[in-house]
């Protein structure tokens, strides 16, 4: 994987800073319990449960009722997050995420982790690429895919704080380092500028906005000079920041671990089309589940890397100049 981010310094796994994030947070607020559905050691929650145990609780194979004991513990005055891979707790738990959550309106927090496709040999059952289009559908959901350990560590915080459902998708393998801490000014609905550039701008999440960074640097050796936006809320979305990237830029490229279909690129696209029209190109999945394999190696065949990036850079800014 570290070859993907060449010049980036690869942290922990996102999925790891969850774990040490929310151990965290359950020592300074005993109303949090915590729940898993017997994954807890892959998921990372056993780091609570470990010092917790009295607030932990594993309900076993069954994440429909993982999503419907939270909702009760919820209704209670209690604050869960609830974890599990994020193909299973989304897929699995749909209906009860929408009829016992999201309908109304109730404190939980999800956190779905193995996202993408780089929990690599897993394979397609357990390799999430319609959890984040799944999320954003379910209304008052707020919907989060952090790049690195920092600031996953910032969105586990954040969800806390919000009164209401919350969706934070975390991966498997080492992430690249975007952040040197944790954001201090990290909020739900605000897009982070990590690269200045006036020539294009790439809107990216999760391990993509390493991949962002690592074309950014390439294409600024031939001239072009490419902002770089870290989109972690896909839910709400920082429109005005999409606006800007559209008006001052004129061409955006959108970068996700995920279905093109209903993901990031979907929801910027809204935006774009409504308020200021410019070429775009999506790096993404497209309409296509992958394979067991090696996490780099899977990453390179769907498109999903550095190279990937600035190829779709160099064709929306060829598109816009033969608009002119």
């Amino acid at each position: 994987m570290k070859t993907l981010y060449e010049g980036l310094e690869l942290g922990k796994a996102t999925r790891d800073a969850y774990g040490e994030a929310l151990r965290d947070l359950g020592r300074r607020h005993d109303d949090i319990v915590v729940l898993d559905a017997d994954l807890a050691v892959s998921t990372r929650s056993a780091f609570f449960g470990e010092e917790f145990p009295d607030r932990f609780f594993n309900v076993g194979i069954q994440e429909a009722n993982l999503v419907g004991v939270a909702s009760g513990l919820a209704s209670s005055g209690k604050v869960p997050f609830i974890s599990s891979f994020a193909c299973f707790v989304i897929l699995k738990g749909f209906d009860q995420l929408r009829m016992a959550v999201s309908y109304p309106r109730l404190n939980v927090k999800v956190v779905g982790s193995h996202g993408g496709i780089s929990p690599g040999e897993d394979g397609a059952s357990q390799q999430a690429v319609e959890d984040v289009a799944l999320a954003c559908s379910l209304p008052d959901f707020v919907v989060c895919v952090p790049s690195d350990e920092y600031q996953t560590r910032a969105a586990v915080e954040a969800a806390y704080a919000h009164e209401g459902p919350v969706y934070i998708r975390t991966g498997r393998p080492k992430a690249p380092l975007i952040y040197d801490g944790v954001p201090a000014d990290f909020a739900f609905g605000r897009a982070t500028l990590v690269r200045e550039g006036g020539d294009a701008t790439i809107i990216a999440n999760g391990i993509m906005v390493g991949a962002a960074i690592v074309a950014h640097e390439r294409l600024l050796r031939d001239g072009i000079r490419v902002r770089v936006l870290d989109m972690a809320t896909v839910k709400p979305l920082d429109e005005e920041a999409v606006r800007l990237a559209a008006r001052e830029t004129g061409a955006i490229v959108t970068a996700e671990e995920h279905l093109i279909h209903g993901g990031l690129g979907a929801r910027v696209a809204q935006v774009v089309c409504r308020d200021h029209p410019v070429p775009m190109e999506f790096v993404g999945l497209d309409d296509t589940y992958a394979e067991s394999g090696d996490p780099g190696a899977l990453l390179r065949k769907y498109g999903l890397t550095a190279d990937d990036i600035e190829a779709a850079v160099r064709r929306v800014l060829e598109r816009r100049r033969s608009m002119v």
